[in-house]
This record gives C-alpha cells, structure tokens and sequence, in this order.
C-alpha cells in the first residue's frame, strides 16, 4: 500500500483512481449465520401479502443478504417492495437493495410482497439466507485453526509446500506499522503487537502475517531516534516473527520504505529518508538490509522474504521491467537503483534458503511482463507478488486473466495485499473467488484500527471486531 509521510492521514492520498467493482453474492460477516425469520401474512382467498423480517442473532453485521424460501402450492408472485423479489417455480428469492444490505447485530430488516393462489397456503419452513439456514439458532463457532509450528515454504511448481510435501495457500493479513513508526519517532508498532493481538489475527482462520519494514530503522541510520533503530528495532522483529511461528502463523517480511532522493513523477515525499515509498530500492542500502535480514532468518522457512513493497520505476522511466531487474542508472531516478536480481542475489549469499517474492510495475499491480524478467535463482524458489485494488488499472477478471493467470501457472502468485477504497468488500469478494479458483495467496491490507473510509482497514478494535470491509475478508476466511 502507498502512504505518505504519515500513516492513516495520508491514506486516501494513496486512493486517487477508482475502478470498477465485481459484484459477488453477499455474505454474513462471522462466517457461520446466526438469523431468524419471521414470516406473517394477510390473506384474503385468492391472494395475500407477506411479510417477512429477517432478525440478525449474529454479534457481528450481516453485510447483504439474500433469502429464499419455497411454496408446497400454486403461490405466484405478483410485486414485492423493500427488497428484489424473483420467483422460479415454488422457489422465492429476495435480495437486499443498496439502503438496506447491511443488518446490524439485533437488527432486522423488513420486506413484502403479494402473492396470488389457489386451494391451501402453507406457511413456508425451509428460509435461509445466504444460503444458511436461518431457523434461529445460533450455530456453533467453528474450530480454531492448529496451534503452531508455522509451516517450513519450499516452492513446488506453482505453489509452495511445508515439509511434508503438503500444499500450503497463504490466507493472510497485513499488519502494518514498522514501516512508518520508528522513522516517525512514535516507536516501532503501530498498536499492540502481544500474545492477545495476535490471537485475534488467528480468530479469523489467517495463516499468514505480512509485516512491512523501514530500511532506515532497521541499519539505524541517523535519522531514526535510537530507540527505534538497530538492534531494538531488529529483536522487536524477531520477536513478532516469534509469536507468529508459536501461533502456526507464516511471516512474510516485506522491505517497505526505503532510502534515496526522488521528486520525479508520481514521488511520495521529496525526503532522502526512508519516509515514505520510493520508485525503486536503493543500491546504497538495500542489498545490505536484505542481507542482515536474510542471515537473521536463514533456516526459519517459515518466514518468506518479500523484496519491495511496491515498485513504480515505469512511472519516471521507459524502460521499467530492466531497471525493476537490473538496477543500476535508471533514467528519471536519481539514486542508484538495487534491482531485483542484486537482492536476490544478496539474499543467497547467505545461505538463506527462504522463499522470496518479487513485485511487478505499477506498485506492483502489473505482472505482465513478470515471467520474461525473472531473476535468476540458483535455489528457484521465487514467488510472484501482485498487489491488487479496486482503484488500480488491472482491476477487471479479464485484466486477471490475461495477464496474472500465465503467472499463476507457472510460479507460487502471493496477492500480498487486496483491499478497496469504499470501506466495502464487494472488489474483494470477487478477486477472492478468482484467486481461490487460481490456488494463489492472498493478504488483506490492513490489520490496523484507521477509518476504512479514507483506506482499507480490517478492523475497528485489535480484538479483532471487523469493519465493514473486514467483515467481507473475515467470512471468506472462514471457509479455510
């Protein structure tokens, strides 16, 4: 995700271009529906009007809603009101419109319509909504997901497996904070980052963490206060690092912002510091961070290193993918670049064997040139990393289609961050469905408590109470 020099504030500067949202069947924000319906009439002989209220008995809202139900008779539709009403044979269906999709917990919402009929008109007994019976019961949580280890990553084909040889599909989060706080002299997380926090992040069936990190902070260059810089910023990592792997949780540490002049075309601050997402990593500094990083975690494969946030070099020169993979002079960039290939290279020297995700063009939104510019592994064990909004230019399943899936077949696709820019989850709903139907993984950006209007935010409390957004992510999580 972009920010600017501070974090929420600066969100919706980040969320310039709107794109065009998929629309996707609703779903009930805890996973597992917890609804009643009550379903009354007023018959007259050859017709009626019903009227039926669906209750929500759930502690979390119900973000859209569509009901149906069916008839033991000749019962036809005639016009419905407060909702979109359908009938196929004695099967009725209504949806939600847009001023009324959205059911708090203890609410209710009302709708009607008439009917005509002839001989008996049984109440019906078969209601569910969203395709979950609503009988007004509550059901039973699911289970929690397996306490730690985290799994060991190798790359396989086009997926990654743990140790066993077992598939492993990352359904995740990201938790930002590291990138920002320290440089900002408001210390190193944002929010709690604790035993409790973290048990939140799982209570949504996550598998995955992404943390981003600050270059600065982390080789305690001047700019940062030492507090937050060098060895205290770097336990504090390990430390989170840690708790994730006790909670069966993979962390994906991704280089986030990162130092070098840049004023150019689409520049998020004109700072040399690492204050805010620059074009192009730094070949100053950034093969050293990647590889302090790398010697820290070599032989934890539980933890996945993603190289650069979100690479824009096609934004201040022609010739994006070469600088993206070769570094070097990059005209329109000022500093001297680290291509993808000198970190992947600086990561190896190691003998870290982790997997390593590498990003596209456009804040890494375009992948389509991705295959032809891989860097070269002697371990081949790369990932591809997309990052996909409902604002970026490659928003649309044909866009998918055409350009991410050829990815998707060949190498492990890690959607490290999905979101939408309405406090919605409509955009999401349906780039999880294509993901899941590509076997790829995703992470939700972000687990932070900022106002999900101005940015996406998963989260209202850190004991995990959804936004509007997040109810979306946190019912399709609930499936795995």
């Amino acid at each position: 995700m972009r920010l600017g020099t501070t974090a929420a504030p600066l969100l919706a500067a980040a969320l310039a271009l709107v794109g065009v949202a998929v629309p996707t069947a609703p779903a009930v924000a805890d996973g597992a529906l917890a609804c009643k319906v009550d379903y009354t009439v007023n018959d007259w002989g050859s017709g009626f009007t019903a009227s039926v209220t669906i209750g929500n008995l759930g502690g979390s809202p119900l973000s859209g809603w569509q009901l149906t139900y069916s008839y033991a008779g000749n019962q036809a539709l005639q016009q419905g009101w407060n909702g979109t009403w359908s009938q196929s044979g004695k099967t009725v269906t209504v949806a939600n419109l847009p001023w009324n999709a959205t059911v708090p917990p203890s609410g209710s919402v009302t709708t009607g319509a008439n009917f005509t009929y002839s001989g008996t008109n049984d109440k019906p007994t078969d209601f569910a909504v969203n395709g979950s019976p609503c009988n007004g019961t509550t059901p039973p949580p699911p289970p929690p997901p397996p306490d730690g280890p985290a799994p060991a990553l190798q790359v396989s084909g086009n997926h990654f497996v743990d140790a066993a040889g077992k598939t492993v599909t990352l359904h995740g989060v990201n938790r930002s904070g590291a990138e920002f706080a320290c440089v900002q002299g408001n210390g190193i997380f944002d929010g709690p980052v604790d035993a409790a926090s973290v048990a939140a992040i799982k209570s949504w069936h996550v598998n995955a963490v992404r943390v981003p990190l600050n270059e600065d902070c982390w080789l305690a260059l001047p700019d940062v206060k030492p507090a937050y810089a060098g060895t205290a910023y770097q336990n504090a990592i390990k430390d989170y690092v840690n708790l994730l792997h006790q909670n069966g949780l993979v962390a994906i540490l991704d280089l986030h912002w990162t130092h070098g002049q840049y004023t150019g075309n689409s520049a998020g601050c004109s700072d040399v510091n690492a204050t805010c997402q620059k074009p192009m990593p730094d070949a100053q500094y950034a093969p050293t961070f990647w590889s302090q990083v790398a010697t820290a975690f070599k032989g934890d494969d539980s933890t996945v290193f993603d190289l650069f946030n979100e690479p824009y070099p096609d934004r201040a020169t022609t010739n994006g993918w070469t600088c993206l993979r070769d570094g070097g002079t990059c005209s329109g960039i000022t500093y001297q670049v680290a291509g993808t290939q000198s970190l992947v290279n600086a990561v190896r020297a190691t003998g870290a064997n982790n997997v390593i995700m590498l990003g596209g063009l456009a804040y890494t939104n375009d992948l389509s040139q991705w295959l032809t510019y891989e860097p070269t592994d002697p371990l081949h064990n790369l990932a591809a990393s997309w990052h996909s909004y409902n604002f970026n230019s490659c928003s649309s399943s044909s866009c998918w289609d055409s350009q991410i899936a050829p990815v998707a077949a060949k190498v492990p696709l890690v959607a490290g961050e999905i979101g939408e820019n309405d406090c919605g989850h409509s955009y999401v709903d349906g780039l999880m469905t294509w993901l899941d139907q590509h076997a790829a993984s995703y992470l939700a950006w972000t687990w932070n408590t900022w106002d999900c209007s101005s940015g996406p935010a998963l989260i209202t409390s850190y004991d995990g109470t959804p936004t509007a957004f997040g109810a979306g992510i946190k019912a399709h999580f609930a499936q795995f």
